[in-house]
């Protein structure tokens, strides 16, 4: 047997440990994702056999855990809007404008430094998040605009959230202009453009797809975020305008039931699987919209 075909028995081997280690690491995340569905599921179904899936998706009062009780999601739904809309308003344009000032103006140098010092804002604690919000926004909030707020309220929550997810934005949509090829630029300059039309007109619609992509996770992020909304935000579902008063999100209320004394396989109970199972399908919703977007955008450089 020749020393050559000998080399390659241990390296066909790795290779072949390595693909398999690989799409087992791919198998237990698709697993992982469909036992928290079937939960999820199963849990549901038993709360929608006492409650109508009707009046669960239509009606406007939320109050499982008082008498008389209503079971209408749309004021935990219309809060976690109300918050994510609030937050994507702060953190889209500060994101983006950070994202092109990295990519298309700042030197080398300026980069390296501001990079990941912008990026420790996603290091922090979503409960240290919450409190800022609680004892520093809104005091600041009442003294200076709006005296008229209460303590918890929606548009603090959702300021303090969209400072969260800015590094996300920013982080992910430079690295998507930087993929942007120098050449677009350069042509771009030669036909006189100035640096703002360049950054605009050029690098970010090539960079269209990957924006889209970090916007979309911002979204799910912010869908999902739970200390912020239930430290600041406050407990009362309702579906309203007004930024100054308190709301309650999902994943605040399922915060709520789960810190309290629900009995075991109650109807208030389930209710944490059944507002838990109506987040994951908006989320996927969001995530099946971002993925067609991007896919539509997409670009091969």
């Amino acid at each position: 047997m020749k020393k050559t075909e000998i080399r390659k028995r241990p390296r066909r081997l790795n290779e072949w440990v390595i693909e398999k280690l690989l799409f087992a690491s791919a198998i237990v995340s698709v697993f992982t994702t469909l036992a928290i569905l079937a939960v999820l599921l199963f849990e549901a179904v038993g709360f929608f056999q006492v409650v109508s899936i009707t009046e669960f998706f239509t009606a406007t009062r939320w109050t499982p855990l008082l008498e008389p009780k209503h079971f209408g999601i749309l004021p935990l739904v219309w809060g976690t809007v109300l918050t994510t809309i609030t937050a994507l308003c702060v953190a889209v344009p500060i994101g983006l404008g950070s994202a092109i000032f990295l990519s298309e103006y700042a030197p080398e140098r300026l980069r390296r430094i501001v990079k990941p010092i912008l990026e420790i804002l996603a290091g922090v604690p979503t409960v240290v998040y919450g409190y800022f919000a609680l004892t520093f926004v809104t005091p600041f909030l009442q003294s200076t605009l709006f005296p008229q707020m209460i303590v918890f309220n929606a548009l603090s929550a959702g300021l303090v959230m969209g400072i969260m997810i800015i590094p996300m934005i920013a982080s992910l949509s430079e690295d998507a202009m930087l993929s942007v090829p120098q050449s677009f630029r350069e042509g771009a300059y030669a036909l006189g453009a100035h640096k703002h039309e360049v950054a605009i007109r050029i690098v970010v619609p090539s960079a269209l797809s990957g924006i889209v992509a970090s916007f979309i996770l911002a979204i799910s992020r912010a869908f999902g975020e739970t200390m912020i909304v239930s430290i600041a935000g406050g407990s009362t579902p309702k579906l309203t305008l007004n930024l100054l008063e308190s709301i309650q999100t999902m994943t605040a209320y399922i915060t709520q039931v789960s810190l309290g004394e629900t009995p075991y396989g109650s109807i208030e109970y389930r209710t944490i699987f059944s507002v838990g199972l109506t987040l994951f399908l908006m989320t996927l919703v969001v995530n099946l919209v971002g993925q067609w977007v991007a896919k539509h955008y997409w670009k091969r450089y």
